[in-house]
């Protein structure tokens, strides 16, 4: 009995975080911030367990609870905690690179993607720059300069699924920072945050979780050379 429990653990978990999610959103969608309140808290957290029962790296479920600390801290509306949750998620993303150097292989599009990666960086930080209070400047710059390598990481070196969940993670920090820089936002702002943020965060766990798996032909290999 004790190995069908093991195998349904983590579909609670993950039909869990399904629901939290289908919460959040909702209650972004309509307006209802108790529901956000509340959902918000539990997002990263039970990623973060489900990835772990997956066999996740340490590196991994710290970088998920890193962006769960983040997800607390942005709650606030104070600058203190805005700034408190930037470094938190920023030492998420130290995790991110750290893990992606190790579980990760270079690829070929890698020196392709560099300028463009580097050009968005630089273009976005420059055309934010005079909208952001004088106290985020260097800050926001630092962020987006760090987040920027960890998307660009994670495309060339875990390939499509972990890639598009760095992607998402820069467009929903560039949502963050618009608002910040009181640009003009689409309805329903924090409801798009949110939706590109989870997006992001399940890719990147997905991505890495793929990279681990043994491909069919190293079993392959594995099995025609037992006795």
């Amino acid at each position: 009995m004790t190995r069908p429990r093991a195998l349904a653990a983590p579909s609670v978990l993950l039909v869990l975080f399904a629901l939290a999610v289908t919460v959040d959103l909702l209650s972004l969608a309509v307006g209802f911030d108790a529901g956000h309140v509340v959902a918000k808290p539990l997002l990263m957290p039970l990623l973060a367990a489900w990835a772990a029962l997956r066999g996740a790296p340490r590196l991994l479920v710290v970088a998920l609870l890193c962006g769960w600390g983040g997800d607390v801290l942005l709650l606030s509306d104070a600058d203190p905690a805005f700034l408190a949750g930037m470094a938190s998620f920023a030492a998420g993303h130290l995790c991110y690179l750290a893990l992606f150097a190790r579980v990760g292989r270079p690829r070929a599009r890698g020196a392709l993607l560099a300028p463009c990666y580097a050009t968005a960086c630089i273009a976005t930080v420059a055309l934010l720059w005079p909208g952001l209070p004088p106290e985020l400047r260097l800050p926001v710059a630092v962020y987006s300069t760090l987040l920027t390598a960890m998307a660009y990481t994670a495309t060339t070196r875990l390939g499509p699924v972990a890639g598009a969940g760095g992607a998402l993670f820069l467009l929903s920090d560039t949502l963050i920072a618009t608002g910040v820089a009181d640009w003009p936002q689409p309805p329903r702002p924090d409801l798009w945050i949110m939706l590109t943020y989870l997006a992001a965060q399940f890719l990147l766990v997905r991505g890495t979780l793929g990279e681990r798996r043994p491909s069919a032909t190293t079993y392959r290999e594995v099995r025609s050379t037992t006795p």
